[in-house]
């Protein structure tokens, strides 16, 4: 028996590997030959890539008390989406575009009569800015709905960004121009819904094995740029038949960023990518295997290092500048805390009351 470890830190939310067996089906897409596919270079026709991503947090647990005695939850929350445009070729420097703080007010849906206004935490100081929490409804009256619903919020954001930013994907077989001239990485699977687009769900961790035990051998000797051939598969599909198929087709394939070292386990520094897959079809758009072809040179340019990053080197280098920027856009959370019991105090203290 060989020990291996994790690369990632163990305060993280979780290992980088899992793999829990997928109960679906996972089709061939792009050949029956199961074997390391060459990377190729980044053709001069796709012009930028933009790295999408976004932060939730929790701000404040909230206990509604209404005249009649009844008691709900809520919380205060915000996210931030946002990205970076980056040359794939090198020649211009990277920018960050559209990072801005959302903040929520989340509370549950199952209180008759209860709707909250907007709240708005005006500082002492006025340059210091305001705080402003917009009201959002969650289903239930669950203790982490309030977070459920930030996260559903943000995600949704991301959703939207990428597909506003990415160019359209021609889901022809032959077309010579499918190749985008602007693609977005998103961090995570791509969303349900957002097909026709040049959109590329990169996701850090392997949590869920699609290839079975007669393939995942293949990852662990593919070299750095290299990837698997593209497979195809539905989404939720549980294996139990017409009822449970899932919801929406995807392509998927698995590339290496680097090599990994002795200590490690073989399928550190192996990414799983994802795109839209077009329903009932046993071909795979020459744009999306354009972008599967260019897919193991641009992430190992982007790849972040174990002496920069914990979670090297999956956690691109965009994504991680960018994960400081959203930081930074949300605030101190200690500050913001204050800010919250100030205003708490200011409406419903004793000297409010009197």
């Amino acid at each position: 028996m060989k020990i291996r470890l994790d690369p990632w830190p163990v305060d993280t939310q979780d290992g980088q590997l899992t793999l829990k067996p997928f109960a679906g089906l996972v089709f061939n897409a792009e050949t029956d030959t199961w074997a390391a596919v060459a990377p190729r270079d980044v053709p001069r026709r796709l012009e930028q890539v933009l790295v999408v991503d976004g932060k939730p947090r929790m701000e404040a647990r909230l206990l509604l008390d209404d005249e009649a005695g009844g008691l709900s939850l809520a919380g205060f929350g915000a996210y931030v989406v946002g990205a970076v445009n980056l040359c794939p070729h090198g020649s211009r420097q990277a920018e960050l575009y559209g990072v801005a703080a959302q903040r929520i007010l989340a509370y549950s849906s199952d209180t008759p009569g209860t709707m909250l206004e907007p709240a708005r935490l005006s500082p002492r100081n006025p340059h210091t800015g305001q705080l402003d929490y917009h009201p959002h409804r969650f289903n239930g009256a669950q203790l982490e709905g309030a977070r459920g619903k930030v996260q559903r919020l943000m995600l949704d954001a991301e959703a939207t960004l990428s597909s506003d930013l990415a160019s359209a994907l021609p889901l022809d077989e032959h077309d010579p121009n499918a190749l985008p001239d602007t693609l977005v990485l998103q961090d995570g699977p791509v969303r349900i819904g957002g097909a026709g687009r040049a959109v590329l769900g990169y996701v850090k961790t392997l949590h869920t094995d699609y290839l079975g035990a007669d393939r995942i051998g293949l990852l662990g000797t593919l070299k750095p740029g290299e990837r698997t051939p593209v497979l195809r598969f539905r989404v939720g599909d549980q294996g139990g038949g017409a009822d449970s198929e899932g919801r929406e087709q995807r392509f998927t394939w698995y590339v290496r960023l680097c090599d990994p070292p002795f200590y490690q386990h073989p399928l550190a520094g192996v990414m799983r990518l994802e795109m839209h897959a077009p329903d009932d079809s046993d071909f795979v758009p020459r744009g999306v295997l354009d972008i599967a072809n260019l897919s193991g040179t641009l992430l190992c340019r982007l790849a972040s290092a174990p002496h920069k990053d914990p979670r090297a080197p999956q956690n691109l280098i965009p994504t991680a500048a960018l994960e400081h920027a959203m930081g930074r856009a949300m605030g101190s959370p200690e500050l913001v805390t204050r800010r919250i019991r100030a205003h708490i105090a200011q409406m419903y203290g004793p000297e409010a009351v009197a």
